[in-house]
């Protein structure tokens, strides 16, 4: 059998937001030890605040403090934390209903095991040492059994408020390709660019599918292109991104190759970013030991016609 290509991927980015007077109010609170919540026009009390009713759909601004002791109201044991979760050891999942609040607030219970939580058990919050104007200031909850705490009746106004904050958000999977990316991908070890070939409308597509994208029809016949190709269109990039070692700006391309049906992209190199045009000539470049091409380079020969890659724009 063929072996089974696999690959552990991510996909990173900070997500930056501007923060309302409710949320600001919240963890700005947090940051300083303070739980806050928002009073619907019923008179429940919802923590974590929203800024508008749930039932009416009306603005509603009105803080009160709630204690930082609660009651469990569900939970999941965690066996296995995974990266940037709040501990790094077994730990319970809860919904919270902090005492003073008629909504329940998700966090972490840290617990020797799941044998030590249940449902009604009284737990308290175990703040931060640092703290900084985030959920992650509530470290986590801890067991608890003396009185409820008595909030001071903070009102929520602060000198110094978070009014933003930047959330890191990723994505960690396994990528399996099928059987035409993997042939494709073995074929790029070898220097050798692959695509494969509907058998219905003789178009070549690259990388391959396994199946034509406009016939619907499976493709199995391989067909070697390139490694010469044409720029069809191509932007320049100017904002260097994380854990890439490439100085702006520079251009990346739709690269129509000579053979294919179907433009793929990559990175435009040896010439300066602003000579990169359409219809350039260009050709892959391999670095020792790299399994594909790192980036294309202008081969000299005239710029292609317009009208012999109109289609792959």
């Amino acid at each position: 059998m063929p072996e089974v290509l696999k690959a552990p991927l991510a996909v990173e980015f900070p997500f930056t937001r501007s923060l309302g007077p409710v949320q600001s109010a919240f963890l700005t609170g947090l940051r300083e030890r303070v739980v806050l919540g928002v009073k619907t026009v019923d008179g429940r009390t919802l923590v974590p605040p929203v800024e508008y009713d749930p039932a009416t759909a009306e603005e509603i601004r009105e803080l009160v403090e709630v204690a930082p002791t609660g009651t469990v109201t569900t939970w999941a044991w965690n066996h296995e934390p995974r990266r940037g979760q709040p501990l790094d050891t077994p730990f319970a999942w809860v919904l919270v209903r902090l005492d003073g609040a008629d909504t329940a607030l998700l966090h972490a219970l840290d617990a020797p095991g799941p044998g030590a939580v249940r449902t009604g058990m009284r737990v308290r919050v175990r703040w931060a040492e640092d703290r900084v104007g985030a959920i992650t200031d509530i470290a986590c909850f801890e067991p608890y059994d003396g009185e409820p705490a008595r909030p001071a009746g903070h009102d929520g106004e602060f000198a110094d408020a978070i009014t933003g904050i930047v959330a890191p958000a990723r994505l960690d999977y396994t990528y399996s390709p099928g059987r035409a990316q993997s042939d494709y991908i073995h074929a790029l070890s070898e220097r050798r660019i692959v695509g494969e070939r509907c058998p219905s409308c003789r178009k070549v597509y690259v990388p391959p599918r396994g199946a034509c994208p406009t016939c619907g029809v499976a493709t199995a016949e391989h067909v070697e292109v390139g490694p010469r190709g044409t720029v069809t269109t191509f932007c320049i990039v100017n904002i260097k991104a994380k854990n890439l070692d490439i100085e702006v700006p520079y251009v990346y391309a739709h690269i129509a190759l000579d053979g294919a049906d179907l433009a793929l992209h990559g990175r435009i190199g040896g010439i300066p970013y602003d000579q990169v045009r359409m219809g350039l000539r260009v050709e892959a470049v391999w670095t020792p030991g790299g399994r594909y091409p790192d980036h294309y380079r202008p081969t000299g020969e005239p710029d292609a016609d317009y009208d012999t890659y109109k289609e792959l724009l």
